[in-house]
């Protein structure tokens, strides 16, 4: 089944399957998560999975993540994969 946007009352819609996007992780010590402190953070790792978008309100989520990453910041060719796969559009911060 697919997702369901309570306050629309209606399902999210696929936008883009094979959407990437970083995990982020503090720099040094705390980070507030989100947008709050985002120069605090720094790419982790590569991810995939599909996105979503509520026709109504406009919402997106992303699902059908896998277990393992594309790719991790300690890999040599992570920088290259986060390009080839336009990961750099999207950074989530929080842990």
């Amino acid at each position: 089944m697919k997702p369901i946007c309570v306050p629309c009352q209606r399902f999210f819609r696929i936008k883009k399957t094979g959407y990437c996007f970083i995990e982020g992780m503090p720099k040094e010590g705390k980070a507030l998560p989100g947008t709050q402190e985002p120069e605090k953070w720094q790419p982790y790792k590569l991810w995939g999975g599909d996105l979503w978008e509520c026709q109504g309100c406009g919402t997106k989520i992303i699902s059908g993540i896998p277990r393992e990453p594309l790719a991790e910041h300690y890999e040599k060719d992570f920088d290259e994969k986060v390009q080839l796969y336009g990961g750099d559009k999207l950074q989530i911060n929080d842990c």
